[in-house]
């Protein structure tokens, strides 16, 4: 992985950071590449249970380097061409698809500004925990761009479509209280505590029945744009397959012995 972002696996966890901090984690191309390599690898590695992202410094994402951006728009206009917002297919959607499809809980440590894209990374994961003196803006409007990395599609499941418009349209600054009033936050934190804490929500997760985790994941997206029937006919797939893991079974001879079970994430 490029040093823009650094991954490292641990007893089950995947840790993804963005570690662009002298740009506040902005997103140039080579980060987005890296991100996109790192979110795949950790949904295809069958030693990661669970994935916590997070960043360096004191943002968290603040979205696309628009250093980077002003000039590959000025050669779109020498060339003719738009290569810039290709961007959005090659970069930003597979981040997101790996962050939402992989078969593993995401845990977002978001430890500062989380803003376009940034706020797209963190909505896709499963569990946001949030430092105090963090801040979320849809800020696409606000350079004359519409939403994209997920947001159009996880932001009203967070807080419904009312108020998902209202933020797109009239971008502005979401204190970490005021998120998780709305439902986008899980838990905020001190600051100070922001690194342990996001590392023992996710580390829980690494421990826990990865099966049901992902059919869980599934489900939900499932249920989001189905009707009742439907969602229900997934949940008994889905029951089915948990039903089967071996987790499964050592939670059930756990509780009958009225012990801890330890589970094996399958």
């Amino acid at each position: 992985m490029a040093d823009s972002v650094l991954y490292d696996v641990s007893d089950g966890l995947a840790t993804i950071t963005i570690n662009r901090p002298e740009a506040m984690n902005a997103m140039n191309t080579e980060a987005k590449v890296a991100l996109r390599d790192a979110a795949r690898a950790a949904s295809a590695d069958p030693a990661v249970r669970a994935v916590l992202l997070t960043a360096s410094g004191r943002a968290f994402c603040v979205g696309q380097d628009l250093k980077e951006h002003i000039g590959f728009l000025a050669e779109d206009r020498e060339t003719g061409s738009r290569n810039t917002m290709n961007t959005v297919r090659d970069h930003y959607n597979p981040i997101v698809r790996a962050l939402t499809e992989m078969p593993k809980p995401v845990v977002a440590g978001v430890n500062g500004v989380a803003a376009g894209a940034g706020l797209g990374f963190a909505l896709a994961a499963d569990y946001r925990v949030v430092a105090d003196t963090a801040t979320f803006t849809t800020s696409f409007a606000g350079v004359a761009l519409t939403a994209d990395s997920g947001v159009s599609w996880t932001l009203p499941r967070l807080i419904g479509q009312s108020r998902a418009a209202d933020l797109l349209l009239f971008p502005r600054s979401i204190s970490a209280q005021e998120a998780y009033e709305l439902g986008i936050a899980n838990k905020v934190v001190p600051a100070d505590e922001l690194a342990a804490e996001a590392a023992a929500v996710a580390r829980a997760l690494a421990g826990g029945p990865t099966v049901a985790y992902a059919a869980i994941k599934e489900s939900l997206a499932f249920g989001a744009g189905h009707t009742l029937d439907e969602a229900l006919g997934k949940e008994d797939e889905l029951q089915s397959r948990a039903g089967a893991s071996e987790d499964h079974s050592i939670a059930v001879q756990a509780f009958i012995a009225k012990e801890k079970p330890k589970y094996l994430g399958r």
